[in-house]
């Protein structure tokens, strides 16, 4: 499976809450697993989609043919995008499903990791947060993806803020340290995005 995430700084928010409404004809596009998204917590202004795709073929099927028409009700909204392209790796929690429909909150974590430190991160995400992660009441799914040039992705569902708030203040700090996360990474950007979902495909 194919991990597609994209990040824009929206310059016109009604026309880009139009323009999202577009991508509803997604589902008829070969290989097309599933997509949703909103706006950050954090930064205003700032919207994040996540789409998935069966494989890299029929996602580059799609960018050849029907992206532009779709991606054209958008046009001169947003700025400063940022897509990117990961390979799934494995579920945070069992049983992932690209569908949004059962959460209100998406944590989103990038994650740029040194040469050698690959494997233990990787390791550490299966043995420390993932159990600590699918622990937690609230928490839904997720996935781990990888790109080229170590870069990750760590995507989480969650059932509510609230939930993910209290994941957040009782376990990270002791986490950090037990999975040693400053000794793989060098760049860490994250983000918690609260769902539309009229922007679920």
């Amino acid at each position: 499976m194919l991990v597609k995430w994209i990040r824009c700084t929206v310059v016109d928010r009604r026309g880009f809450e139009r323009g999202q409404r577009k991508w509803a004809g997604l589902p008829g596009e070969p290989g097309f697993r599933g997509q949703g998204g909103g706006w950050s917590r954090i930064r205003p202004n700032v919207a994040h989609v996540v789409a998935f795709w069966e494989s890299r073929p029929f996602y580059d099927s799609f960018m050849a043919r029907s992206h532009d028409r779709l991606a054209a009700g958008q046009s001169g909204t947003y700025k400063d995008i940022q897509t990117k392209l990961f390979d799934y790796r494995f579920d945070v929690k069992t049983g992932f499903e690209p569908r949004f429909t059962d959460a209100d909150v998406l944590r989103v974590a990038h994650c740029r990791v040194r040469d050698e430190r690959v494997e233990h991160f990787s390791l550490m995400q299966e043995k420390v947060w993932n159990p600590a992660m699918a622990g937690s009441p609230g928490m839904v799914r997720g996935v781990f993806g990888e790109a080229p040039g170590n870069e990750f992705l760590i995507m989480s569902m969650w059932a509510s803020a609230a939930e993910h708030g209290k994941y957040r203040t009782e376990r990270i700090e002791r986490l950090l340290l037990r999975a040693q996360t400053e000794a793989d990474v060098t760049a860490l950007a994250g983000d918690v995005v609260a769902l539309e979902p009229s922007w679920t495909v």
